[in-house]
């Protein structure tokens, strides 16, 4: 399927590697210019030589923390007001309630909630201005069901989703598309911490640890991080103007809900 969107320019963060290096390689494989964006310089400039030599489109990589205004001001200039944002970053550490202060809630919030507010904030305006813009938001399985031990995830990202269900509503009319994406667990670093946390606390092998969380999924393994890749490019497609304000859960059946 032709997607629509060869051409456009799109920022994309946390995207050296996981589920970010998979939205951006379904993005460049469309024909989309890329401004991608992690922490680490030395991943971040091969996953960009990599994205240039298959695909042949402009990768720009715009290494910096994307949670500090630091940072966000070096990525934004960076991307030049793009016609496409995909904001993602790494979910704060499991734990339990008893063990979160405020502080560890007002991290949580400035890296799941409040970056991504201030990315759209500095670039929805622009795209408006256009009449044509994409925004795709990489939450968490977890504001459909909770997950009990990512308590700070389940809070910030929930604040997100509340954002997003009034803020893409309101610029729609403006040819301006908002979603969100909830992953389950798919092979990433971020499922590996998990499982060997869950392996060190339990006394297992971690290959135990991810063969019992894969039990618990109907499709019986974790996803992958192209075909997250796809389902992010394909909302950010022309084919994608009638679906706003979305939460597309893709967890493989884990979530036990008929909504």
């Amino acid at each position: 399927m032709d997607l629509g969107i060869k051409g456009k320019r799109a920022l994309v963060c946390a995207a050296s590697k996981g589920l970010g290096f998979g939205c951006a390689e379904a993005l460049a494989e469309a024909g989309v210019d890329l401004v991608i964006n992690a922490r680490g310089a030395d991943a971040l400039e091969a996953a960009a030589a990599d994205l240039r030599a298959r695909f042949g489109v402009q990768v720009t990589a715009a290494a910096a923390d994307i949670t500090t205004d630091e940072g966000r001001a070096k990525v934004l200039a960076a991307a030049d007001h793009p016609d496409i944002l995909v904001t993602n970053a790494g979910g704060p550490p499991p734990g339990s309630w008893q063990d979160w202060e405020r502080e560890d809630f007002i991290r949580a919030l400035d890296a799941n909630m409040l970056t991504p507010i201030a990315l759209m904030k500095a670039l929805l305006p622009a795209m408006m201005d256009r009449g044509w813009g994409r925004v795709v938001n990489i939450t968490s399985q977890s504001v459909k069901a909770p997950i009990a031990v990512l308590g700070l995830s389940n809070s910030a990202r929930a604040g997100l989703t509340g954002y997003v269900a009034g803020t893409s509503r309101q610029v729609a009319p403006h040819g301006v598309v908002i979603n969100n994406m909830l992953p389950g667990i798919h092979a990433t670093d971020r499922a590996s911490s998990l499982d060997g946390g869950v392996a060190k606390a339990e006394g297992i092998t971690v290959d135990a640890a991810r063969a019992r969380r894969e039990a618990t999924i109907p499709v019986r393994r974790y996803g992958t991080a192209a075909e997250f890749g796809a389902t992010c490019a394909f909302l950010c497609s022309q084919h994608a103007g009638f679906i706003v304000g979305q939460n597309i859960l893709l967890d493989g059946g884990a979530t036990n809900a008929t909504l």
